[in-house]
């Protein structure tokens, strides 16, 4: 049995869609009920719907053989897991992004307000600016405006968020997208099945670029 932790949400909807397409549904999944857990023997693997910001964790810490995080949880929590897929779907970019007006100066110290602080530590840190970090956990686009920070850093969609907020992007960090992951302990051990699902995504995914 193959445990694969699904995002809640859209995400989650359309890997979940993605994996029934390749040979590894689960019917009760369709079904409208408030559970959390769903296994089909038959297909041999056992899907449950986390938080998506804790897949990563479920995956780690072994509750979980797979699963599918964004490159943003990745990359800000830095887990000991194995990336083995770009999935291609759920693309945005995590940006910096502030008011029209906004110019840096490079004089004094850049205050940063972010959802993802070891990010926005890390990308700074390469360009030699030294910042000051305020952590918030949503309404991130209020800081700039109400003059708490001088920039955001953020994942960015379309943008109309900023927009509709009078701020706009300034440099994009890094393109983001969901990823398939895997136990480092599950993929030695389930090798051969964490493989075959693996490369059923891959050419399911290279058939619908085609």
């Amino acid at each position: 049995m193959i445990n694969i932790a699904l995002p809640k949400g859209r995400l989650g909807e359309k890997v979940y869609a993605i994996l029934e397409a390749v040979g590894y549904g689960c019917p009760a999944i369709r079904e409208t009920n408030r559970r959390l857990i769903f296994e089909n023997e038959e297909n041999g693997v056992r899907y449950f719907w986390v938080k998506p910001s804790d897949v990563a964790i479920y995956v780690e810490r072994g509750a979980a053989d797979m699963g599918i995080a964004g490159k943003d949880i990745l990359l800000e929590n830095d887990p000991e897991v194995y990336e083995l897929l770009d999935l291609d779907i759920g693309k945005c970019r995590m940006a910096v992004a502030a008011k029209k007006e906004f110019k840096d100066d490079r004089e004094g110290v850049l205050r940063v307000a972010t959802k993802f602080p070891n990010i926005a530590r890390s990308y700074y840190l390469e360009n030699s600016r030294e910042i000051d970090i305020i952590k918030l956990n949503g309404s991130i686009e209020l800081a700039p405006i109400l003059g708490l920070s001088d920039v955001i850093v953020d994942i960015v969609e379309t943008g109309a968020t900023l927009r509709e907020n009078g701020l706009e992007p300034k440099e994009d960090i890094v393109d983001i997208s969901a990823r398939l992951i895997a136990n480092k302990a599950s993929y030695k051990f389930k090798n051969t099945e964490l493989k075959t699902v693996t490369e059923r995504i891959r050419a399911h995914i290279g058939e619908d670029k085609k």
